[in-house]
């Protein structure tokens, strides 16, 4: 039987859905900011279609739990939960900026990224990223909810820069960075498609949580809190 395996992202203002048959990924993608929830159903059943599978064929379900927008992760984390329990299945969260730093990876054919994503409130969401050899990303020290100047970087080698945060604090990054960043993309998005790779291997070594467990990552402990309130 084929490995089957669903993933979504819509941690930031783009929105995809991608479908791992015995890791080959087809993918749908969009850039369309505040659109994640009218999207993301029609693009999986747009995929399930052209793979004529059923949601019940699946093996797992992968999402991409942030960080990233409040709002935009936790669709993500209602839509996976959705399918989960509807048909059973066990989901396989996977960081967002793992997937931003597979995707960097994959363009530049490097191994080693530094991801930042625009977090508001002069922040960044902020990791470096290795590659492993079995394709994965090894992350180095922590994933951070930060100031740009209070960025962590590594003591050395060269590495490629991904993500909105590079766009939206370049200067305040670079000053940080300058002599080990010798790339940067600052429009490069995380997509669904990385999600799934990185999902399979995770599948694999068995690293799977129940429906209920499938919550969002957001690194500021208060947003939920602070959201609640201005209800």
């Amino acid at each position: 039987m084929p490995e089957l395996l669903l993933a979504i992202e819509t941690s930031t203002p783009a929105c995809s859905a991608a479908l791992s048959i015995d890791g080959v990924v087809l993918e749908r993608y969009a850039l369309a900011p505040r659109q994640h929830a009218a999207l993301m159903l029609p693009m999986i059943e747009s995929l399930l279609l052209e793979a004529g599978i059923a949601v019940t064929e699946l093996d797992a379900v992968a999402f991409g739990r942030g960080p990233g927008s409040f709002t935009g992760v936790r669709i993500a984390a209602s839509v996976i939960q959705g399918i989960a329990f509807a048909a059973d299945l066990p989901v396989v969260p996977v960081s967002t900026l793992a997937a931003l730093a597979l995707g960097g990876m994959h363009i530049t054919e490097t191994k080693q990224v530094m991801t930042a994503l625009d977090a508001r409130k002069d922040e960044v969401y902020w990791g470096c990223f290795t590659a492993a050899d079995d394709g994965a990303v090894v992350l180095q020290d922590a994933e951070v909810v930060c100031a740009p100047v209070d960025i962590s970087c590594p003591d050395s080698g060269d590495w490629v820069g991904v993500g909105s945060g590079w766009e939206a604090h370049g200067d305040s990054l670079m000053q940080q960075a300058a002599e080990r960043v010798v790339r940067v993309l600052p429009d490069f998005e995380p997509r669904a498609g990385d999600v799934a790779r990185l999902a399979v291997i995770d599948y694999r070594l068995g690293m799977l949580t129940e429906p209920a467990a499938a919550v969002p990552v957001y690194l500021r402990n208060n947003v939920a809190q602070v959201k609640k309130s201005l209800r």
